[in-house]
């Protein structure tokens, strides 16, 4: 059966991803990786490494598609299929330091509920209007509340010394999905057509009803998305 390493994103647990792996069981092996405490996208992706089989397919969602782009500069040859859900390549903008250390200062000053209160809706598909997503936002407020101010101060540094991902686009010859929610505001859409143009032969697919959180969103476009084209693409893989 075929591996799928699941990398979660910042401040994020299983809870995004768990609705996705369930879907996909029947048709391959998956895990979900996490990376509390990491401060640094190299040791995320040193963690990714040592928790995966030798020949895997890898998507990460929003941080952990970073962590994928730094496991592809690692070790590109232990990589069947790679799929970047809600994410980016480029390096920090200007103003990303501050906005960050302002929802830290959040996290420090007033907890965790206070900061999922901040920070969760304005990356969801609009305001929770039906029972299924405010049963969502629960999870995920859940999830963010079980988290650490420490954890979160150190993956934002990871985050900030990110390096530019951009020149790896191009080295990637592997099958690729992007995949991002129509109404992403953080990752736009615009943003994955852009990396889609620098990857060769890439996918992309646009999901609708959904923001960053698409994984957990819309788990069932999500989880067809990646059968379709990255573990249907690993048919032929030796």
């Amino acid at each position: 059966m075929k591996d799928l390493l699941l990398l979660s994103g910042l401040l994020s647990d299983d809870t995004p991803w768990i609705d996705v792996a369930a879907r996909l069981a029947a048709v391959c092996r998956v895990r979900i990786i996490s990376f509390a405490d990491c401060s640094s996208l190299g040791a995320m992706a040193e963690r990714a490494l040592a928790n995966a089989p030798e020949r895997f397919a890898l998507a990460g969602h929003s941080m952990g598609g970073r962590v994928a782009l730094e496991v592809w500069r690692r070790a590109p040859e232990r990589i069947a299929a790679l799929g970047l859900l809600n994410t980016g390549a480029a390096p920090r903008r200007p103003e990303e330091a501050g906005g960050r250390a302002r929802l830290l200062k959040i996290a420090q000053e007033q907890g965790m509920a206070a900061l999922a209160a901040e920070w969760l809706p304005p990356m969801m598909a609009g305001p929770p209007a039906t029972a299924e997503q405010r049963s969502v936002l629960e999870r995920l407020t859940g999830m963010v509340e079980g988290q650490t101010a420490a954890s979160f101060a150190a993956q934002i540094q990871a985050l900030l010394d990110r390096p530019d991902a951009e020149p790896l686009l191009t080295t990637i010859d592997v099958p690729t999905l992007l995949l991002s929610g129509r109404e992403d505001t953080w990752s736009p859409v615009s943003q994955h057509l852009r990396m889609q143009r620098m990857i060769p032969g890439s996918i992309f697919v646009e999901v609708a009803n959904a923001g960053h959180m698409a994984p957990i969103e819309q788990p069932e476009a999500a989880a067809n998305a990646l059968r379709e084209h990255l573990i249907a693409a690993m048919d032929g893989d030796p």
